[in-house]
């Protein structure tokens, strides 16, 4: 790293990156091969195996690193990759607490893969405070695993006091930090143990690679996460490392440019009679708004509503939209609008769903990088054409 800033707008451009060492080239190059050549058997220059080790793929993981201010990055092939490979180093018995409100995606991993083995997952409301969290803590609690903010309902869960009452009892807290990113939010410094991103997200930018990472400082949790890596074989391809160093450059003014539409956005939304609800921890309607200012260094670009009507009224708002596109996933540059109840979170069990709320008026919207007056109008001219 050529730079020794803290600044994160620096850290994006130059964090991990050096010139190669052969030509001087300004841009990581992409080292697309399975195998290295060794001068003597067992004794290879830097890298063995693909799966292993690649150049590029190491450029990323320090930059990665870098952007939670970790010691240690790690990168796969999934988001759910690595959730897995946290997943895998439980003992089979121990107790894990997640918070309800919780990725469709990593619920069902738990649940249906990782309860077969004797795992006990409890899914609770963290946003209760951390006395009446700890009545749900058992003896063989060994992780707690959060998002903040939540998907689909952005809850805010005070990562400082999680952190504070599960190393009380001896557990692990690992945070999915997708939805802020490292330019708003750092889970290490806050007292968390491991930092957990999908890729795919904010981080790539643009809708166009699948990835996860996981950040950390502990060094024995770091061996066996990287054994897990290797083991299991669920890496980036090195165009995907390339890819993904190329969005990093520009992560911090993209995050800017989310946050400062999605504000705007939920404001306008929030005089708009056809939304019961808008759900933004930048306003200071949101249940835990002073939480989110304390821990976050801003509210990132996720704004969820509830329209006014039945699921037939909702999808044709939906199909009334021009700039937001209906489609899974978010974080993109483009604009996208998801239905959480049959789309992300449709895996999420009936009962809780209902319990949460996550029902057909519920509509979560990814503010992109376009005009906000025009992601504004947009909504608008969809609501007309329901009411003419």
């Amino acid at each position: 790293m050529k730079t020794k800033s803290d600044k994160q707008a620096t850290l994006c451009v130059h964090a991990g990156v050096e010139p190669d060492a052969t030509h001087q080239a300004i841009m990581t190059p992409i080292y697309q091969t399975s195998t290295y050549v060794q001068d003597f058997p067992g004794q290879p220059k830097t890298h063995d195996y693909g799966r292993a080790g690649n150049p590029t793929r190491d450029a990323l993981e320090q930059s990665l690193a870098a952007l939670e201010d970790a010691k240690y990055g790690i990168s796969f092939a999934s988001g759910l990759a690595a959730v897995q490979a946290v997943a895998q180093w439980l003992t089979p018995g121990s107790h894990v607490l997640v918070c309800d409100d919780v990725y469709g995606g990593s619920g069902r991993l738990f649940r249906e893969m990782f309860a077969q083995y004797g795992i006990e997952f409890d899914f609770v409301d963290m946003t209760v405070p951390a006395t009446e969290l700890a009545a749900y803590f058992k003896t063989n609690t060994q992780l707690v695993w959060m998002e903040t903010p939540t998907n689909p309902l952005l809850k805010i869960i005070d990562i400082a006091a999680v952190s504070t009452a599960a190393h009380a009892v001896g557990a692990k807290v690992a945070v999915d930090n997708t939805f802020a990113s490292p330019i708003f939010q750092s889970p290490l410094a806050l007292g968390a143990d491991i930092a957990m991103h999908s890729l795919t997200k904010y981080i790539g930018g643009h809708s166009d690679i699948i990835g996860g990472c996981l950040m950390l400082n502990d060094d024995s949790l770091y061996e066996k996460l990287r054994f897990t890596q290797f083991a299991g074989g669920a890496v980036n391809a090195p165009m995907d490392c390339f890819l993904l160093l190329r969005s990093i450059k520009t992560l911090a003014i993209r995050m800017q440019a989310h946050q400062h539409n999605a504000q705007r956005f939920a404001e306008a939304l929030l005089s708009m009679p056809a939304f019961t609800e808008v759900i933004y921890p930048g306003l200071a309607s949101h249940p835990q708004h002073l939480l989110a200012k304390q821990q976050m260094r801003g509210f990132s670009g996720i704004v969820s509503v509830r329209l006014d009507g039945d699921f037939q009224r909702v999808v044709k708002f939906m199909q009334g939209l021009e700039l937001f596109a209906l489609a899974e996933s978010l974080g993109g540059v483009e604009s996208l609008i998801n239905h959480p109840e049959t789309m992300t979170h449709a895996s999420v069990p009936e009962e809780l769903r209902v319990k949460l709320g996550i029902s057909s008026d519920l509509l979560r919207f990814s503010v992109g990088i376009e005009d906000a007056d025009d992601l504004i109008a947009d909504v608008s001219q969809s609501l007309a054409k329901l009411q003419a």
